[in-house]
């Protein structure tokens, strides 16, 4: 058999495939098989590959193989790794996936991110974790209170890093990574791969090994796309409308804002029970609603972009894009959310008439038309078509300041996720 079907041929210790074996996994994905050989050779990766296709193992296994093959000094605590994501759902998600590796080579890991108290993250630390998992803020106010000793990490991983520029982390993961030793292996991985992340990679790596398994901004083929052209005021009576098909198993659907995804969610629960998760939950509230419909009780979860990374919920039949994004990118993130390891899914985003030049955008970064689902009850007429915008004209709604690295993000007031 080709070895890049097989984890047995990628050099992995025999613990780690009964950790393989454990979760279920039968063969690594493109990435990992691409992936996994370089990081076990010390080798700076910038990795870039569509949502859902594990780009989490693809640096968690070999991490935590040369984790255990290093000699940690009697009496150490410091973390020897440290993983960067932009998100709390992200973070813990990627905490989950390195407990179950690292449980199989005895390592301990810790996840820091906000929206709970510091004291039990302050105690794992000091219990000396071997890999960390973080969000840069929390991080930071670790950092600064003497909690979080970064002086012995030996590998760094940034997580979703073009996220982290687009929500202006760039100065935090600076000032992050010069805590660490300079001689660190450093890997960046993303859904997507723009120069700004290119311009990050080359100021933080050394000689990277890019590794890019699908064009950027390439939706997984198992997803299929429709978009429903309708008047704004029609939106909710819909998306209500789709979700009365039974085909619709499990839905995700995306607003731009928190007011609107409590408006939406509010709208639904008087039909059927609805979770909402956005930034103005805490950290409890979003776990709940995140346990709720990973385990079925509720049907559908109503979200801001804060769930189109890190959320990783087995089953989800349809998302739909009740607001298509601003940010031309974040189309592709949250669509990945359906049709992941393979399985198939569908994506339906609800356009209306202000909506259809950022429509012409995505079908621009995607190098595709998305097909149009006429026959609903609430058809608008789509009229003629915006034509594709310009090259680069994806990034042109994003605000000031968005397209440089690190720059302030301009939001409306209730738009953050």
């Amino acid at each position: 058999m080709d070895s890049l079907h097989r984890f047995e041929d990628l050099s992995l210790l025999p613990a780690l495939l009964g950790a393989v074996r454990r979760a279920g996994w039968t063969a690594p994905t493109p990435i990992q098989a691409r992936a996994i050989p370089s990081v076990l050779a010390g080798r700076d990766v910038l990795g870039c590959a569509q949502t859902g296709t594990g780009k989490t193992a693809a640096y968690a296994l070999p991490l935590v193989q040369r984790l255990a093959a290093a000699v940690r000094p009697a009496g150490a605590r410091a973390p020897r790794a440290l993983v960067l994501a932009p998100t709390r759902e992200l973070a813990a998600q990627i905490g989950l996936e390195l407990e179950r590796c690292g449980a199989a080579a005895g390592l301990a890991t810790a996840v820091v991110h906000g929206g709970v108290p510091e004291g039990p993250q302050r105690r794992a630390l000091r219990a000396g974790a071997d890999v960390v998992v973080a969000t840069p803020g929390r991080l930071e106010d670790l950092m600064r209170a003497g909690a979080a000793d970064l002086r012995a990490v030996a590998i760094a991983v940034l997580d979703e890093a073009d996220r982290m520029l687009d929500q202006g982390f760039l100065p935090a993961v600076r000032r992050i990574l010069a805590a660490t030793p300079r001689a660190r292996q450093t890997l960046l991985f993303s859904a997507t791969l723009s120069p700004a992340v290119r311009a990050l990679a080359r100021s933080v790596q050394r000689e990277p090994e890019e590794l890019a398994v699908a064009p950027v901004a390439t939706p997984a083929a198992a997803v299929d796309q429709r978009v429903l052209f309708v008047a704004r005021p029609d939106k909710g009576r819909l998306l209500a409308h789709l979700l009365d098909d039974p085909a619709v198993t499990r839905a995700l659907v995306f607003t731009r804002t928190r007011r609107g995804a409590e408006r939406v969610a509010k709208a639904l629960r008087e039909r059927e029970g609805t979770e909402a998760i956005h930034g103005d939950r805490s950290q409890a509230q979003r776990e709940r609603a995140l346990a709720r419909f990973r385990s079925g009780h509720s049907r559908v979860l109503v979200a801001t972009d804060v769930a189109a990374r890190g959320l990783d919920v087995a089953g989800i039949s349809h998302v739909i894009n009740y607001e298509l994004p601003d940010d031309t990118e974040s189309y592709v993130h949250r669509i990945g959310r359906t049709g992941r390891a393979a399985a198939s899914g569908v994506a339906l985003s609800l356009c209306d008439a202000g909506e259809r030049g950022q429509l012409a955008r995505i079908e621009r970064l995607m190098g595709r038309r998305i097909p149009v689902e006429p026959g609903h009850p609430y058809a608008e007429r789509a009229g003629a078509r915006p034509a594709p915008a310009p090259l680069g004209a994806g990034r042109a709604r994003r605000g000031p300041g968005r397209g440089r690295p690190g720059a302030p993000q301009a939001r409306r007031p209730g738009t953050r996720a």
